[in-house]
């Protein structure tokens, strides 16, 4: 990978920069200060629970914590880091997720851990295997740097076998952290241990006796029969507070990030690691993504976006930038989103080349491309997401690739897939979210009042120009027209509008004068005679 975000250049203005990866970096430069003892790497923890199929808030976290790590890399001049993608992949199944095949099969596995139950697809040994295997392969794809633990592995393998030994000598003082925040209920079957029943398989909810703490012994009652288990080597999972606990004191965890949702589980988890010998990971609470509705997303229902929508209307830096912004604030991650963030990522990456180091560190199109590890692109592409959109829409949903370059042809020159293969991937969302999500709806109306009159002046002026006239040309013309009184536009506004409701058949749309120079100008006067027809 680059080294882009160790630029030497870059070193002095990191320690300042208000962007907030480098604000949570600088909370690990207060951890150590001269370093972490016995010049170990600072180690950052993303977790997932591959209960249901990996949305884009699971990526999102490997994402944002990515570009901690890499702001405390250029803080420090280069200080060792490690990233693990921690799955929690032993938990119990406690529900079916709605967006799977074969629930009733699924239903026969409730309570067993997810690497114990088939994989409803048929591709892969486990449900959780299925689910890790997507999240790998997308994490793979956008080029991030970690290393993937099970946590099935590290229970089964022995390796948390100490930190095993270590949670039951300390049974009573996580009882005493615990049960104060738990309801009467609850509390009265709580145990730190969930040990895993020999007979059932089932991950089980039992109140647990300590046998023998250095020996991994603990009893409970099993389908009526009080028996005595070791809880090493796979044979019992700990409670999710406890576990996350665990997992932070024996692999050293130093920063982890985690939802608002998160936020009392994060406090009594803190309160289990002291108790256990270690300390919190410093970390972010970001706030949750929400579906159209203003829902949480969930891995459960199904609802919000998969990784896979996003990329087939978006790109991945346009994803990237999405999840970079304002990761305090909740935000609506649907569908309709993506066109702006498309464009928004490529104004940001087109204002890098110019701008001062500090300014460039503020820049969300730095963070998405030092997360991938390469140099913010200097190429710039000839139009806009949303233009294109537009070109799209007006050609119609049976409008081919090649069509489309055609047109960009006469506006651009030499425009082709070769020159502009990043255009070339951005025609393929365009026509994928025009065909999904624009063509249903569009619907032109007629001109009403003085529309009809303004859009044959728009027409005269059209045809008298030259067919390579300037989209600033064009653009001048369509507002003198839009201020002319006699036609009745109370603002410009009123005359954009009426131009995108009668040429277009959408409420909103693209700087007139770019669309008509890309579209041209004979087949604008087409859209327009259609229109007055």
């Amino acid at each position: 990978m680059t080294d882009l975000h160790l630029h030497p250049s870059l070193r002095e203005p990191a320690q300042t920069s208000k962007a907030w990866p480098f604000e949570e970096a600088r909370k690990l430069v207060k951890r150590y200060p001269a370093g972490k003892p016995g010049g170990e790497a600072v180690l950052f923890e993303t977790g997932y629970g591959p209960s249901g199929l990996p949305h884009i808030g699971t990526f999102n976290e490997v994402l944002r914590t990515t570009m901690v790590r890499r702001a405390y890399e250029a803080i420090t001049g280069g200080a060792a880091t490690r990233l693990v993608a921690f799955s929690d992949d032993m938990d119990g199944l406690r529900k079916v997720p709605d967006n799977v095949p074969q629930q009733d099969m699924l239903r026969e596995y409730l309570g067993k851990p997810l690497t114990a139950i088939p994989d409803p697809f048929g591709k892969y040994e486990s449900f959780a295997h299925h689910n890790n295997a997507m999240l790998r392969e997308f994490l793979d794809r956008f080029g991030f740097e970690y290393e993937f633990v099970s946590s099935t592995e590290r229970y089964t393998s022995g390796a948390f076998d100490e930190a095993l030994k270590n949670v039951l000598r300390h049974n009573q003082d996580i009882l005493d952290i615990m049960l104060p925040t738990l309801r009467a209920e609850r509390a009265a079957t709580y145990s730190p241990v969930l040990p895993i029943s020999p007979k059932s398989g089932i991950v089980l909810q039992v109140p647990v006796t300590v046998v023998d703490a250095d020996a991994g012994l603990v009893s409970f009652e099993d389908e009526g029969e009080t028996i005595t288990h070791s809880i090493l080597g796979g044979g019992a999972k700990l409670q999710w507070k406890v576990d996350w606990a665990m997992r932070w004191v024996a692999l050293g965890v130093d920063y982890e990030m985690y939802g608002k949702d998160l936020t009392d589980s994060g406090i009594q988890s803190g309160k289990i690691a002291r108790a256990l010998g270690g300390q919190k990971p410093e970390g972010l609470i970001y706030e949750m993504f929400l579906d159209e509705k203003g829902e949480k997303i969930s891995k459960s229902k199904g609802n919000g976006l998969s990784l896979e929508q996003w990329l087939d209307y978006g790109s991945e830096e346009s994803l990237a930038f999405f999840a970079y912004r304002e990761p305090k604030a909740a935000k609506q991650l649907h569908i309709g989103v993506i066109p702006k963030a498309v464009d928004e990522y490529l104004q940001m990456r087109g204002n890098y080349p110019a701008q001062e180091p500090d300014k460039r560190l503020g820049n969300p199109a730095h963070h998405v491309h030092v997360a991938r590890g390469e140099q913010v692109p200097a190429a710039e592409l000839p139009v806009t997401f949303g233009l294109l959109l537009n070109l799209v829409g007006v050609m119609g949903a049976d409008a081919s690739k090649d069509q489309i370059w055609g047109y960009l042809g006469q506006y651009v020159a030499g425009a082709n897939a070769e020159a502009y293969p990043e255009l070339d991937r951005l025609i393929d969302n365009a026509m994928a979210y025009n065909r999904d999500y624009v063509a249903p709806t569009l619907q032109r109306r007629k001109p009403a009042g003085g529309e009809g009159a303004a859009l044959q002046e728009l027409d005269a002026k059209l045809a008298a120009l030259p067919v390579d006239a300037s989209a600033d040309d064009i653009q001048n013309i369509v507002y003198e027209i839009g201020k002319n009184e006699s036609y009745g536009f109370e603002n410009l506004r009123d005359w954009f509008k009426a131009l995108y409701e009668t040429l277009l058949g959408s409420s909103a749309g693209p700087r007139m004068g770019s669309f008509i120079a890309l579209f041209g100008i004979a087949n604008t006067r087409r859209l327009i005679a259609e229109a007055l027809a």
